[in-house]
């Protein structure tokens, strides 16, 4: 078991290659207690790899991990016990009903018949499947199957939770339930390991963030701390005659701290500090003799350290669903 002091997710020099392909390249993670670490990185970059590696569905080639305390490795049975886990792809029995897939997932976890039988009941109204709790599961949309492997997941309410994009496919009202699932897990002293596909999501939940690209990690922070990596604040002029972006660029240059730049008409422009800025620019844009249609501080966003850093939009953005990493025979196996 985990002491206080002690990480709940810790690898140093994670490695795991399929024949000549390298998934991970020596990653090093460490998730304190009770927080929500966000894992994101572009298609294939590795996140699904270590996440299963985490979760004791894949041997690694290399370094060491450890979960609760516990080596993924030489400890495999007891972590199982101590995790839960959301795919990418439901893993719930079709012939079963949503109500008896999550007591079987409790009696599984020896919780007893009636505990099992309370708490699946209060994960159906969480996910809002009571009223399709008593159909065979062969009957539910895409959606609702996703609603109901996310449930089962938290079925033990385990110590250490891995969520792998587990909002892909889901509508927005279902995204916020279980955003605020999550929240009310972690409230609760427990731990969650994310990968998602929307950085707006690993904004609102995520205490700390690494990008990981290629197999390796190349950034880790708060999402603050990230976003400062790439600059700080600046302003975001829309000009109304996109034949005046020089003069507009000419007539900010005192207050900008970094190059301008300037894209279809918007300039955006560094700024050293914010109080009275916007006053300050409208004045000297008007003294130029440079009309606006709009004029905004902007901050940098998610998406804008994940571009800079990895040189494209994230996956859903892109179109991209799914982990295009390599599948060895043994995690097909624990699939089945």
């Amino acid at each position: 078991m985990a002491g206080a002091d002690q990480a709940a997710i810790e690898t140093e020099g994670l490695r795991k290659s399929y024949k000549d392909v390298l998934a991970l390249c020596g990653v090093d993670l460490r998730v304190e207690q009770g927080t929500v670490f966000g894992l994101l990185g572009p298609n294939g970059a590795g996140k699904t790899t270590a996440v299963r590696i985490l979760t004791t569905l894949l041997p690694p080639s290399g370094g060491s991990a450890r979960v609760s305390g516990l080596d993924v490795v030489s400890d495999a049975a007891e972590l199982r016990s101590r995790i839960g886990l959301a795919g990418q792809y439901a893993a719930v029995d079709e012939n079963l009903t949503g109500f008896e897939n999550l007591e079987m997932v409790g009696r599984l976890y020896h919780m007893g018949r009636q505990p099992s039988r309370r708490r699946a009941t209060e994960l159906l109204e969480r996910f809002d499947l009571t009223d399709a709790g008593g159909r065979v599961v062969k009957t539910y949309s895409g959606g609702m199957r996703r609603r109901l492997d996310l449930a089962a997941a938290l079925v033990a309410s385990p110590p250490v939770l891995f969520l792998d994009e587990p909002t892909t496919g889901l509508d927005p009202r279902s995204r916020i339930g279980l955003w605020e699932t999550i929240e009310d897990h972690v409230a609760g002293g427990k731990t969650v390991l994310l990968t998602t596909q929307y950085l707006d999501e690993a904004d609102r939940l995520a205490d700390r963030i690494a990008v990981i690209d290629h197999g390796r990690l190349i950034a880790e922070g708060t999402s603050d701390e990230l976003k400062d990596q790439i600059g700080g604040e600046r302003i975001e002029v829309t000009l109304c005659n996109r034949d005046r972006v020089e003069d507009a660029i000419a007539a900010l240059a005192e207050i900008a701290d970094g190059p301008p730049g300037a894209d279809d008409g918007v300039i955006s422009v560094p700024i050293r500090a914010r109080d009275g800025v916007i006053v300050d620019a409208v004045r000297r844009l008007d003294n130029a003799g440079v009309r606006v249609d709009d004029l905004a501080i902007r901050r940098p966003t998610l998406d804008d350290v994940f571009i800079t850093l990895t040189g494209h939009l994230a996956e859903h953005e892109n179109g991209d669903r799914g982990e295009a990493e390599p599948r060895e025979p043994e995690l097909e196996e624990a699939r089945r």
